[in-house]
């Protein structure tokens, strides 16, 4: 669609040098010119290609044209697929029926099926999940939890013992004192809150 839409401008630009006047043609809204464009410069993994990634994951040896069931389990874990439904016990026990340590892409087609079926899940789904779940051992954490997890660790309001004397109540740390009895020579006593306030006078 996007070459249709660069030939017909080319056509228009033609038609206006010649001086006659250009037919109408529809408006390709710019969202969709966009998402084209998009779906253009990153074409999608497809399922047979991440088979073969995940094969060669974790073995320089492998060719891609089998699989392992600890390779296929770490595909399933990292797509989300092993989960209260989809178990490890569960992808051993049909993987086992083939009675081989690797399997071919078929056979991992027809393993994938048993699977869905004995746990009554859709197979495309499955699939789906599985093809676009990123390059093998590249774990997708969302920027909200680890965002949350760091606040959450950085709150000196939640420190506790020798920790809690290092910083004041605005957060911010004490440097050496915070970390060593440092001794006042002021002559006061340790916690007097009326410091340097008695008039001279007196």
């Amino acid at each position: 669609m996007l070459v249709s839409v660069v030939a017909h401008r080319a056509s228009m630009s033609e038609a206006a040098a010649n001086g006659s006047s250009p037919s109408p043609a529809p408006e390709t809204p710019v969202a969709e010119l966009a998402q084209l464009a998009l779906e253009e410069e990153a074409p999608k993994v497809s399922f047979s290609d991440q088979f073969k990634a995940f094969s060669k994951f974790g073995d320089t040896k492998s060719d891609g044209k089998l699989i392992t069931l600890s390779q296929s389990d770490k595909w399933m874990k990292q797509a989300k697929v092993i989960d209260k439904k989809i178990t490890t016990t569960d992808t051993g026990i049909h993987f086992k029926k083939f009675k081989a340590l690797k399997i071919s892409l078929t056979d991992y087609n027809k393993f994938l099926d048993d699977l869905a079926k004995t746990r009554k899940v859709e197979l495309t789904e499955i699939k789906q999940k599985m093809a676009g779940c990123g390059a093998p051992g590249v774990a997708q954490v969302s920027a909200g939890k680890a965002a949350a997890a760091v606040d959450r660790l950085t709150d000196t309001s939640k420190y506790t013992g020798s920790h809690k004397e290092r910083f004041d109540a605005t957060g911010k740390g004490k440097g050496i004192a915070g970390r060593r009895n440092v001794v006042d020579g002021s002559g006061y006593v340790s916690g007097y809150q009326h410091k340097d306030t008695y008039d001279g006078a007196h």
